[in-house]
């Protein structure tokens, strides 16, 4: 009987037992480029830190040929994003290929301020949402 009491005890630890993890919601959006949609785009959200609290993961998605996306956590691919607020990246396929090492290297065809000094940010509240819209402009 003191095995039952064992296989308890790990099944509780295993199924996370007084940790609660973050809050995630389900996440939506367009991206469009001069008001066309941008197809093949890889949309980060980062979740910025407040306080001492670890944010938690980040979340990612790919943008369709309509420039629609849906976000998955990274790590465990479960749909959402953590709920609070979010530094956004938006990237281009090409700038993310690197595993052909002969091809020759391509440029990012997304404006850094988009992606690497990106300032985009955004809020995820607790319902979620599928307007995470954003309407970037090229020089």
């Amino acid at each position: 009987m003191r095995w039952y009491y064992l296989l308890a005890a790990l099944g509780l630890a295993a199924s996370g037992c007084g940790g609660k993890g973050p809050t995630i919601a389900p996440v939506s959006g367009l991206v469009t480029m001069n008001g066309q949609p941008l197809a093949n785009a890889t949309v980060t959200f980062q979740p910025m830190r407040s306080q001492d609290k670890d944010p938690g993961p980040g979340s990612y998605g790919k943008t369709d040929l309509n420039g629609r996306f849906t976000l998955r956590l990274v790590g465990s691919d479960r749909p959402g994003a953590v709920v609070g607020k979010h530094r956004v990246a938006i990237t281009s396929g090409a700038a993310a290929d690197t595993t052909n090492d002969r091809a020759p290297a391509t440029k990012e065809g997304i404006p850094a301020r988009y992606n690497t000094k990106s300032r985009l940010e955004t809020e995820v509240g607790p319902g979620g949402t599928e307007e995470a819209n954003f309407p970037l402009k090229s020089p």
